[in-house]
């Protein structure tokens, strides 16, 4: 695992697509887009029951591996309305008594607000303050900016392409890491993502192979 010190506060960056607040207990993590295979099979679109599964199970080696007390989700945690993925969510948290669930909602999260109340899952305002960071489900435009708080956010789901020299390309999620601002790849499977664009004083990296790596540009 790789960390980065933000605002003075130490930020471990794990392969499974999480950052951990080492201060606070926080891991957060960005974009589960959790039932979005039930929607694809819906739809008729052939998609593994195993990767639902494959989620919980990363989720839960992150919080294995950091012990946290609070996983903060920016966002974008089900995919569309209400399915069969909601209850296993809800005893997911049940079992784990020891871990404050809270979400930052994300254009996806449409649940009835009755679905949310009855659940142990702590609901934030879209943007959400504690200091020296702000949280967010999307990336701040340059004039909301405050130069006092940096910002976590998701919704993009980053990737950059790196280049071997040799015409073979490999595009890869990240972690990208503005002055002002970062933005967390997408932790669900199926989501796409988007390429970034790397200014000079950003830091961006990557996920691959089970490990995170730092990649200069």
């Amino acid at each position: 695992m790789e960390h980065q010190f933000i605002r003075g506060e130490k930020m471990w960056l794990h392969p499974e697509k999480g950052i951990f607040w080492e201060a606070r207990s926080t891991l957060l993590v960005a974009d589960l887009h959790l039932g979005k295979g039930a929607h694809f099979r819906k739809a008729g679109i052939p998609v593994p029951l195993a990767v639902t599964s494959g989620n919980f199970q990363r989720l839960d080696k992150m919080l294995q591996d950091f012990q946290p007390e609070t996983v903060l989700l920016l966002g974008d945690l089900f995919h569309s309305d209400y399915n069969h993925v909601w209850p296993l969510f809800k005893n997911f948290m049940t079992e784990r008594p020891t871990v404050s669930f809270e979400l930052v909602p994300g254009n996806h999260d449409i649940l009835p607000d009755q679905d949310y109340r009855d659940s142990s899952l702590k609901i934030h305002p879209c943007y959400f303050v504690s200091p020296p960071f702000s949280f967010s489900h999307y990336p701040q435009k340059a004039e909301e900016v405050n130069p006092d708080l940096y910002n976590f956010s998701g919704h993009l789901h980053p990737c950059v392409t790196l280049n071997n020299g040799r015409r073979n390309q490999l595009k890869l999620p990240c972690f990208y890491f503005g002055v002002e601002q970062a933005i967390l790849p997408a932790f669900g499977e199926f989501t796409g993502c988007a390429e970034v664009t790397v200014r000079e004083g950003d830091r961006v990296f990557v996920l691959a192979e089970g490990e995170v790596v730092a990649v200069s540009r």
